[in-house]
């Protein structure tokens, strides 16, 4: 009993310092600061009126683009190689339930050391930069609210993809109730569609890299990385595709029913699948 309260009060504190880690600070150093800077009129991120060939044999702008280019390098090392088979198996075997909170939580120091080590090249220009009005001041509004509703839907995503499992909180009290692994638990299609899909928000952090009122030389290097990244890192098929809309067609039928024993005998039917 004192080690299933061990267990459990250790996870805990690491779930509070994992959204300490990586929750605003990451919203605003991927979402907000550039939108920010560009509502405030501060100093811009880029100089327009250097030209390129003078800005890319820049050594600080070359500096700048190597240290970031290491850090995203750091980040994707760690990332894939906790995730490969032979590593994970080998950490499963020492740190049993609490490998996937150990994967968490050294994917949110990796992205820490990401944030505070990150170099803006301010001495070149942007790729693009929206400044005459009045689209100024209404596009860096609009970026504003649709980053906005983007974030929503990742955490609304990310409560409804089985959050305690996806950071590691289910494998420790599943195993603190002996329950084993609760990846065992789900539906083979689910778990076929976790093994090839581990990430339900590409699409909603692909607008939040991309839709910018100016992309500058090191944003364009961190959207990148992360969009190919982020595509490289699923196999959906078409069987993963029918299981969701299978799902999704379930989902829709509970929905439309009336309340009543109709209701209740397919909720029940379908308890084990969600």
């Amino acid at each position: 009993e004192s080690v299933n309260q061990t267990l459990r009060a250790f996870d805990a504190d690491h779930i509070l310092l994992l959204r300490h880690l990586i929750g605003a600070d990451f919203i605003r150093f991927v979402s907000f600061r550039t939108i920010y800077h560009n509502i405030t009129g501060e100093t811009p991120f880029c100089q327009d009126t250097i030209p390129w060939s003078v800005a890319l044999s820049d050594g600080s702008v070359l500096r700048s683009l190597i240290v970031d280019l290491c850090l995203l390098a750091l980040f994707i090392t760690q990332h894939s190689l906790l995730a490969w088979s032979p590593v994970k198996q080998a950490l499963q075997s020492v740190l049993g339930p609490l490998n996937r909170t150990a994967y968490c939580f050294t994917t949110a120091l990796a992205l820490q050391v990401l944030i505070r080590l990150w170099q803006p090249v301010t001495n070149a220009p942007c790729l693009w930069s929206v400044r005459d009005p009045p689209w100024s001041v209404w596009f860096p509004l609009l970026c504003f609210i649709l980053h906005f509703l983007c974030w929503a839907i990742i955490c609304s995503i990310l409560m409804i993809f089985d959050y305690p499992e996806l950071l590691g909180i289910k494998q420790v009290y599943y195993d603190c109730l002996s329950l084993g692994d609760p990846l065992l638990h789900k539906p083979s299609g689910a778990r076929r569609l976790l093994s090839h899909y581990r990430h339900p928000v590409c699409v909603e952090l692909a607008v939040v890299l991309w839709l910018l009122p100016s992309l500058s030389l090191d944003r364009l290097l961190l959207a990148g990385t992360l969009s190919a990244y982020l595509a490289a890192a699923h196999s959906l098929d078409k069987h993963d595709l029918a299981y969701v809309c299978g799902q999704m067609s379930s989902r829709m039928q509970i929905f439309a029913e009336p309340h009543g024993s109709g209701a209740a005998e397919h909720e029940d039917g379908n308890y084990k699948e969600k």
